[in-house]
């Protein structure tokens, strides 16, 4: 094996195992393999540039026109031509996961879920860092310079990492990145040849090394020392490398429980092209159109985002857990779920629906009481894959309780709830002061609100616009009156806010699709956001702002007399023949840009892009659109590896061709002896060549014979070209090879057929040619001055 062949794979494994550094920031593993996979790719492609004869900077080029339909194909395929190729689609998806990517990493804490932006994110540094570090181990012959980029990956393990990455991360990236220095230093020995006293000698004319005894001592040795010395020296503290520090010693609080912040993901899932299923559920409830599942409530506004300020108790209470608010006059269905969620769904807290009384569920978990749900107690533990029950209550509280609701008697939780911050733009309170005007209670005034977001204000649903939960987010939504749930849900609460009605945020999944078999599968489409407010006696009660999505509860629907049908119904409703005039807005028309009104008609504003179980709704892509992908990816690969074959047998035909000459075939018996692993040695005569080819290929009989006949037409052509010479040259080449061929290992013959190391330099051909053409136009052109006649001297 070639000695950049050779530092390009060492350049892999020290890439891919400081990669592995990585592991306890992000939740699985994974990604680790499709890391290898690409990493893989990117080294291949280098190595065979390299085999090309290309310099630096092409391969470089090469490696990078792989690399990115390669990263395409495994984050973006939906978007890409053929699953594969970057369009401008797929380099708008691919920017829209860059940021969205970015937005996780400043919301979640280590260990974060692997959500799609963070995936191409890790995915896309990593990359660079294995170019970067091929570019100085390789092409540059720099391994100790290679150890920088690999020293800023690890760093971010050891910089974000509670436990700063583990003594058990540090070993394996040091130990990759000693690998990749003793290859070095072997492919210095075999160019330099070995010191003097160096035990082993080389293996006579194969000049391979001696084996590097004293490298490998030394770097065991300083890696030795690397790991003792801080578990030695008490002046350096715990250290990075305590082995002692436990996981979870910090000082309580949330982040113990793992962060939980997927408003960041919700836009990106709503936005997906296939409405993949993240779990399936089965109810006892006779109706699931108001059974949400909740994930968190958001309590805490700042300003610039909500948040949960509630630190989740490690001990769950006993069941039945308690209902906040909660009157024994509302009328409430015991209800039991059974919930399934896929491999794939990756959340530090258990969607359930509400109000949950009881969570059963395997593992270690803590208990939000604001949300009612488990969050995971310990570190690398998630949703995904698992199996658990809630018991919960099917509220149905009416008019009348809701519209008499007392005002809340609870002052801290009057307090907590109705807390906003002080930069709040006042374009808010104006709007819900306008728009409420007239209600005569805190349900009218909730109403108000809903109405106006979903039919009176002229409101548009739209997932392509730019997300954000903050006080600027929310003023250019009341003035763009545009956007998705997210800037609904989080405007209407702070509007609730605003006229001292207690509200709060939650974030989960609408009720999802029922199928034949009475499962209920809830997809990424029915990623969700939906405002709830606190009404004594009821307790905390969804409203559902946002049009077209979802389905309003019972306790905000038209009130219809027994008997009549929806249509009727639709027909009395003043509001919902002629909607009422927007008091913010005059000037515009207030009719639903959708057609879908969830206060009239609920069961016409589920997801339309919804799909039911079946063979294509099991977390990935359909199986035709994979199998394309993985074709044309397999197609490709097979193209690029075959290449250097045909340009290898297209040069054999035609030096072996009748009357090509013995020049022509020994330059084959030449290339396919290097292609063996026999490179020819500068200066050698035909002669002598052949004499080495003959002893270290293992030549004898006939192939020994048509040899040295070579060889005695090629001197004659050399030497006596006017001598007549027999046109048998292609035969005796054609003997030779195949007395070569049988006499190697069968690893060495696959390695000549598949990647020859005597493939033609395509590029160095043009090079030439372009030289060679340049050279006859500026002959022409000195030629053609030189005719000009010249003035006559005076």
């Amino acid at each position: 094996m070639a000695a950049s062949s050779r530092m390009a794979i060492a350049a892999w494994v020290a890439t891919l195992a400081t990669s592995a550094a990585l592991l306890p920031l992000i939740v699985g593993t994974g990604w680790l393999f499709t890391i290898a996979l690409l990493l893989a790719v990117q080294t291949g492609t280098g190595v065979l540039a390299r085999r090309l004869g290309f310099g630096g900077p092409a391969v470089l080029l090469c490696q990078l026109a792989v690399t990115l339909p390669a990263l395409t194909a495994v984050t973006a395929p939906d978007h890409a031509v053929l699953g594969i190729l970057p369009g401008p689609e797929a380099l708008e998806r691919l920017g829209a996961l860059f940021a969205s990517g970015g937005g996780d990493i400043g919301h979640y804490t280590a260990p974060a879920p692997l959500t799609e932006g963070i995936r191409l994110i890790l995915l896309t540094g990593v990359l660079l860092i294995g170019l970067l570090v091929d570019l100085l181990a390789v092409t540059l012959r720099s391994a100790a310079a290679a150890g920088l980029p690999l020293l800023a990956l690890y760093s971010v393990t050891s910089g974000v990492a509670r436990d700063g990455g583990g003594i058990g991360h540090f070993l394996m990236a040091a130990a990759g990145f000693l690998v990749l220095l003793l290859t070095e230093s072997r492919d210095r020995v075999g160019r330099w040849g070995r010191f003097f006293g160096t035990r082993g000698a080389t293996t006579g004319e194969t000049g391979r090394p001696p084996r590097p005894d004293a490298g490998r001592r030394i770097g065991v040795m300083t890696l030795g020392a690397a790991v003792a010395l801080p578990l030695v020296l008490p002046a350096l503290g715990p250290g990075l490398l305590d082995p002692a520090r436990a996981a979870g010693s910090g000082s309580g609080g949330r982040e113990d429980f793992g962060s939980v912040n997927p408003v960041v993901a919700l836009q990106d899932q709503l936005n997906r092209p296939r409405n993949r299923t993240v779990l399936r559920y089965e109810t006892t409830a006779e109706r699931n159109a108001d059974m949400y599942l909740r994930l968190v409530a958001l309590d805490s506004f700042d300003g610039e985002r909500w948040t949960s300020s509630v630190v989740p108790d490690p001990d769950p209470p006993p069941a039945p857990w308690p209902v906040e608010g909660l009157a024994p006059g509302v009328a409430a269905e015991p209800v039991s779920t059974r919930i399934t969620t896929e491999p794939g769904y990756s959340q530090s807290s258990l969607p359930v629906p509400v109000p949950a009384t009881l969570v059963e569920a395997r593992g270690e978990w803590a208990h939000d009481p604001q949300s009612t749900t488990l969050v995971s107690a310990r570190r690398g533990q998630s949703s995904a894959n698992m199996t658990y029950r809630v018991e919960h209550w099917d509220l149905s509280p009416t008019v009348e309780q809701l519209s008499t609701a007392p005002p809340t008697a609870d002052g801290e939780l009057w307090e907590r709830y109705t807390a906003l911050p002080d930069n709040l733009p006042e374009v808010v309170r104006e709007a819900a002061a306008t728009v409420t005007a007239g209600a005569g209670n805190d349900y009218e005034r909730a109403l108000a609100l809903q109405t106006w977001f979903t039919r009176d204000g002229g409101f548009r649903y739209n997932t392509r616009v730019e997300s954000g939960t903050g006080n600027e987010a929310i003023a250019a939504f009341l003035e763009a009156r545009e956007g998705f749930c997210v800037h609904f849900a989080f405007t209407m609460a702070a509007m609730s806010r605003s006229l001292e009605i207690p509200s709060r945020v939650a974030v989960g999944f609408t009720p999802g699709t029922r199928a034949a078999n009475g499962t209920y599968s809830v997809g990424l489409h029915n990623a969700h956001a939906w405002p709830e407010l606190y009404f004594e006696g009821v307790g905390w009660t969804r409203f559902e702002p946002t049009p077209g999505q979802g389905s309003a509860p019972e306790y905000t629907r038209p009130e219809r007399e027994p008997g009549a049908d929806r249509s009727e119904a639709d027909r009395e409703d003043p509001d919902r023949a002629e909607p009422r005039e927007d008091p913010t807005r005059p000037e515009e028309s207030a009719a639903d840009p959708e057609g879908c009104d969830p206060v009239a008609d609920p069961g016409s504003c589920q997801d339309p892009t919804a799909v039911g179980p079946g063979p294509q709704d099991a977390g990935g892509s359909p199986a035709g659109g994979a199998a394309l992908r993985v074709g044309v990816i397999a197609v490709l690969l097979l193209a690029a590896a075959g290449v250097p074959r045909l340009l290898r047998a297209r040069l054999r035909t035609r030096r072996l061709a009748p009357g090509a000459g013995p020049a022509a075939a020994w330059r084959e018996v030449v290339d396919t002896a290097r292609d063996l692993g026999i490179p020819p040695l500068p200066g050698d005569t035909p002669r002598r060549a052949a004499e080495r080819i003959a002893r270290l290929g293992g030549l004898e009989g006939e192939p020994a014979v048509a040899l040295r006949r070579l060889v005695d037409d090629v001197e004659r052509a050399l030497y006596s070209p006017t001598a007549a010479t027999e046109d048998d040259a292609g035969e005796r080449a054609r003997s030779v090879r195949s007395g070569l061929t049988a006499g190697a290992g069968r690893w060495i013959r696959l390695r000549a057929a598949v990647l020859p190391a005597s493939t033609p330099r395509p590029h160095r051909e043009i090079a030439a040619r372009w030289a060679e053409r340049g050279g006859r136009l500026r002959m022409a052109a000195t030629q053609w001055l030189r005719r000009l006649p010249r003035p006559a001297r005076s």
